[in-house]
């Protein structure tokens, strides 16, 4: 395909050009439904006049409805983007950097998807349309799933849509909450899955972090215990990672642990770990739920992390942490390949 491409872009440059910015505008308007031309063009980075020309072209070909509250994807719009994506992938050179990232963070599978998540919200649904995508196809039935809080797992949740109705998932938290928006929090986040996926969850009500006389604590209560049961015993762990300045923030830690964490180079952070650039831990939080030592038995480890200023973080997380698939986006890809030191 990629000898394809080549040609096409000596012979037909123009004719990709347009490919590109008319699948974009499909993908859009099914990201966004019911959106308007404005609205599509600040999204797109398209003039409005580009976008009203394309609209009534995707329109008159049947892929688009057009009303009064703004543009909604047909069924066949659909078929043509989940069509499409492959070949997009080949023309935008992602395929590229997904063998790239491959070898140079040693991860099995890696998906990633255009744009900056960092600018634009729509490529963190991106990225969640890609992981629920790969559960689909990839993810046996009957699984238990445990997933994170953050932004990115709330953009998995909002993108997530029946698994297998004919089977059972069940989603749990694998940590708990640490006092942020409640949309955000693991207990949320598995809530809206399970429900979009047709599934079942359980809850972990617990904060996150703990001192230590609470953590002995808490363990020691029977329906906690219940819970952590089935969280370590977890198929899928469904995870994100933090630059470890702001995740210190969302914490409220201490200035005595943010400096700390600046002696040390902390510049990542995942399941309550702190990671220097070499990937060696650096500070612990004690939290209730999945540790690093038990994501060795996880059957698949899936981590979704993206946008210009995670590239350190992950390449970081990936020294040492164990993950089977990295789904991320564009500006977080050639940043990691850009920094040599990464």
């Amino acid at each position: 395909m990629r000898t394809l491409i080549d040609l096409q872009k000596r012979l037909f440059p123009d004719l990709l050009e347009v490919m590109q910015q008319r699948y974009t505008i499909l993908n859009s308007v099914q990201l966004f439904q019911p959106i308007g031309r404005r609205g599509l063009a600040e999204h797109t980075s398209l003039t409005e006049r580009n976008v009203r020309a394309e609209v009534d072209f995707l329109h008159n070909q049947g892929l688009i409805n057009v009303t009064s509250k703004g543009m909604l994807i047909k069924e066949e719009g659909k078929v043509v983007v989940d069509q499409l994506s492959s070949f997009m992938k080949e023309v935008m050179g992602l395929s590229v950097l997904e063998k790239q990232l491959m070898d140079k963070l040693q991860v099995r599978q890696v998906i990633v998807v255009p744009g900056n998540s960092d600018n634009h919200e729509w490529v963190k649904q991106e990225m969640g349309k890609a992981c629920v995508s790969f559960l689909k196809s990839s993810i046996p039935t009957n699984q238990t799933i445990a997933v994170t809080g953050g932004t990115t797992m709330a953009a998995i949740a909002k993108t997530m849509t029946p698994l297998d109705e004919s089977e059972h998932y069940l989603f749990v938290p694998a940590r708990g909450g640490i006092g942020e928006q409640v949309e955000n929090q693991a207990n949320t986040i598995v809530a809206e899955m399970a429900k979009k996926a047709k599934g079942d969850y359980r809850m972990l009500y617990v904060p996150d972090p703990l001192s230590e006389t609470s953590y002995q604590t808490m363990i020691q209560e029977p329906s906690i215990n219940e819970i952590l049961e089935l969280i370590r015993g977890a198929d899928v762990v469904l995870h994100g990672i933090g630059d470890a300045k702001t995740m210190a923030k969302r914490r409220k830690t201490s200035e005595q642990v943010i400096q700390e964490l600046d002696e040390n180079n902390a510049v990542s952070e995942a399941f309550g770990y702190y990671f220097n650039e070499t990937g060696d831990v650096v500070y612990k939080v004690r939290t209730i739920g999945i540790q690093l030592e038990d994501l060795k038995t996880v059957d698949c480890v899936i981590t979704v992390a993206g946008g210009h200023s995670k590239g350190q973080a992950i390449a970081s997380y990936f020294k040492q942490g164990k993950s089977d698939l990295l789904i991320t986006d564009e500006a977080a890809a050639e940043q990691i390949l850009r920094d040599s030191s990464l």
